[in-house]
């Protein structure tokens, strides 16, 4: 039984229905106004593994995740730069995606762009003035709250408290200070769109609750993406779903923030580590790593240190993988691996299962059985490509004159010139390959520090 932690409910709750064959998962998806910060990653690299999850357990899952390419920061970054929203939202999503293809990520069914659904938001604008739960004023259309039955059924706040300015815009002519935009109107030398109530923008509320209905259905699975977006942003879209009459997603499940010094990691706040470069330093496996075997619901504090941890732990699970050929994966140990991540994605348990397999496997071919370590190696790739970690299987290509410097090493070493077979080993990990000497001779493996020095210190400027 697959379980998940219900925003909604407030409990773990049962994912699956029995005899269900097919899973449709909403994700919120990035606004394309800058590069990615790792408080992103987290979110799409965890519901990436609950994908994959559901996928290696014979689920068909159709995934759908938004991108935001029209909004007030993509605007003002195109006036900041004198060019266009839309070159900023190209030129930003392409980045997105190369980041996400390095982090293992598979890329979602469907990616509706915000540009390309206006039309449609307003149809759904439409309705809800026809239902008399929005109406419109001189600077555009809003959503009536007190017409929304069960506002704030996700929040679980006392909105009754909330005051004016407290994260809800001020603005005298609302009915209440709880209404929200569905429709802004701006001007004429403005980037967009006309619609009947005037020249103007789609609240970003209405992007998603049009696309995910449009897309799955007026119900699906599971409605996902980080905890900073249970309100406004998900209360919001459940709340047009009500007076849409739409039952909407079955499950809510959101991520715990990425911190940074106890912090939490925002742009607003201007403490954000930046991905791209976070990927190009360690390379994507070690950051996806990182996400992964912490626990999803919990905060994440990330930095240099935390990153480095992470790579010196896939270095470990690697250079195991590579001490032999793979034997039979043992069923027992995968079946206990599976039975925690259907515990609410219990990572930290599956992880600690997957470094006891590699920890075991390195005695057993420290004590030549190689059998057994052989098992524990074809067990412990299940679990990887589980995870969406498996490495790749690449041929190691060593240039001729690294082959040379293995061989004048191994000579110094026989004459007793340690001196000069640690000159030549500091030459061979320049070259990117970890040497190690066995009782067969030398072993080159790809070093997966992909970090040097230089990287490093260019990494470690994400902190300022």
């Amino acid at each position: 039984m697959t379980t998940l932690f219900d925003t909604m409910t407030g409990s773990v709750t049962q994912l699956i229905n029995p005899g269900q064959d097919t899973f449709s998962l909403y994700v919120c998806g990035p606004t394309v106004q800058d590069r990615p910060h790792l408080g992103h990653g987290r979110i799409v690299a965890t519901y990436d593994l609950l994908r994959r999850h559901l996928q290696h357990k014979g689920l068909n899952v159709n995934l759908v995740m938004n991108v935001t390419d029209i909004d007030d920061k993509i605007i003002t970054r195109a006036l900041q730069e004198s060019t266009s929203a839309e070159e900023i939202a190209s030129r930003y999503e392409a980045i997105w995606w190369e980041t996400m293809d390095q982090l293992g990520v598979d890329r979602p069914d469907a990616t509706p762009h915000a540009t390309d659904w206006v039309q449609a938001m307003i149809v759904k604008i439409a309705m809800m003035i026809d239902a008399e739960a929005a109406y419109v004023i001189d600077d555009g259309v809003y959503l009536r709250i007190a017409s929304v039955p069960h506002y704030g059924i996700l929040t679980k706040q006392d909105f009754d408290q909330l005051q004016p300015g407290n994260r809800v815009e001020v603005n005298r002519s609302k009915e209440s200070p709880l209404d929200f935009a569905l429709w802004k109107r701006v001007g004429a030398d403005e980037v967009g769109f006309e619609s009947p109530w005037g020249y103007g923008r789609p609240g970003w509320h209405t992007e998603c609750v049009t696309m995910s209905i449009e897309l799955l259905g007026s119900t699906f699975d599971l409605h996902g993406g980080g905890m900073d977006l249970i309100f406004p942003h998900h209360e919001n879209e459940l709340a047009q779903a009500q007076v849409l009459g739409a039952p909407f997603a079955r499950h809510w499940a959101h991520v715990g923030f990425v911190e940074m010094n106890g912090e939490k990691m925002s742009k607003s706040v201007g403490n954000t580590l930046d991905l791209t470069e976070a990927v190009r330093g360690f390379g994507g496996r070690a950051v996806r790593l990182a996400y992964l075997r912490a626990y999803y619901r919990s905060p994440l504090e990330m930095s240099e240190a935390t990153l480095n941890d992470a790579l010196a732990s896939l270095n470990r699970i690697d250079n195991f993988l590579e001490r032999g050929p793979f034997g039979q994966v043992e069923a027992d140990t995968l079946a206990t691996f599976v039975d925690a991540l259907d515990n609410d994605l219990d990572t930290p348990t599956a992880f600690s299962l997957l470094f006891d397999q590699v920890r075991e496997g390195n005695t057993r071919y420290d004590h030549r059985q190689s059998g057994p370590a052989a098992d524990k190696a074809a067990t412990v790739y299940a679990m990887l490509d589980w995870l969406g970690l498996a490495p790749a299987t690449e041929d190691l290509f060593i240039p001729p004159e690294i082959s040379e410097a293995v061989e004048a090493r191994q000579q110094a070493k026989q004459r007793r010139d340690y001196a000069q077979a640690d000159a030549l080993r500091a030459v061979i990990e320049a070259a990117g390959f970890a040497i190690f000497d066995t009782k067969d001779g030398t072993e080159l493996r790809k070093d997966r520090r992909l970090a040097t020095d230089e990287s490093l210190n260019e990494t470690s400027s994400l902190d300022k």
